[in-house]
């Protein structure tokens, strides 16, 4: 599959998998307000109200909880001359303003980029990064993240784990209502009744999962877009391998910005297969260097 071909691919079934995550939103919302109001649209109202809450304030406030739970510290051109370079002409090629540039005092190689629009956005490299890498792994790098500015991807992800927390918190909020209700409906099907608690119970693993999966799609798709922006996969697949190679882990990873770096910033073992945010490194290192030897053809 050629390069446009895989950019196309992966916003497909990003949209796809965007539309079966409303969907799960939507029935969660709904068999919570039927199973405890007999009126579903007023479930569904609710996650909605809910949703749309969390969206501001997150829209607004996210960027600036990212960077102080990683550390990360905006630089004057002066301090870090060459990254700043970097960003600068990644920008100007990607036809968007310069992002803010931050970096974060870690031994581990990694990069993250935030804010909610382009013309908000911060790229975060890690001191690690900076000391490991040369200047065609370090433009790799700094355009795989430009490249997740110039898709949308941060608001994309923020949207994401919006829908998430929603279901999160009103699955919940139904668990412990049917826990401590003693009444209740004996006009409802029992048959019905333990399909909505199961659906209930099981939704926000399922948003969880389908989050997962839009957070791979977007990565093959930086890497895609980045490669197409600097013109040399083998760059950012040998920024990769180093990165893979590296001991350090990073100290100001959670759980909840884990999805945001260019690597998962937790070692092998932590999150596989379907519950991790990234794809595996070496199908990753793998396309790339299969679209270096397409342009060298």
């Amino acid at each position: 599959m050629g390069l446009y071909e895989q950019i196309e691919s992966n916003k497909r079934r990003t949209f796809l998998l965007f539309a079966v995550f409303f969907a799960v939103v939507i029935a969660v919302g709904y068999a919570v307000g039927w199973l405890f109001w007999d009126f579903g649209e007023l479930g569904v109202a609710f996650s909605i109200m809910l949703g749309t809450f969390w969206a501001l304030v997150t829209y607004f406030l996210g960027d600036r909880i990212v960077l102080a739970v990683s550390g990360a510290r905006e630089v004057r051109k002066e301090e870090f001359p060459h990254l700043y370079n970097t960003v600068e002409g990644l920008a100007i090629a990607a036809g968007l303003p310069a992002p803010k540039v931050y970096v974060m005092n870690d031994p581990a190689p990694n990069a993250f980029a935030t804010g909610r629009n382009p013309n908000n956005s911060v790229i975060a490299v890690t001191t690690g990064l900076l000391k490991i890498m040369n200047r065609q792994e370090l433009e790799g790098v700094v355009a795989h993240e430009m490249s997740h500015i110039k898709n949308r991807d941060v608001a994309l992800q923020v949207f994401a784990s919006i829908l998430v927390g929603v279901v999160v918190m009103i699955a919940d909020m139904a668990m412990r209502t049917m826990f401590y209700s003693r009444n209740r409906d004996k006009d409802k099907s029992p048959a019905l009744m333990l399909v909505g608690v199961l659906f209930i119970f099981l939704a926000p693993i399922v948003a969880q999962l389908i989050h997962m999966a839009i957070s791979r799609q977007r990565e093959f798709l930086a890497d895609a877009s980045g490669a197409m922006l600097t013109r040399y996969p083998e760059g950012l697949a040998a920024a990769l391998e180093k990165i893979s190679a590296n001991p350090n882990q990073l100290r100001a990873a959670t759980n909840a910005t884990a999805h945001l770096f260019i690597v998962n910033p937790f070692k092998k073992g932590f999150l596989v297969g379907l519950f991790s945010t990234h794809p595996p490194l070496e199908e990753r290192i793998t396309r790339l260097r299969e679209r270096s030897m397409g342009m060298q053809g």
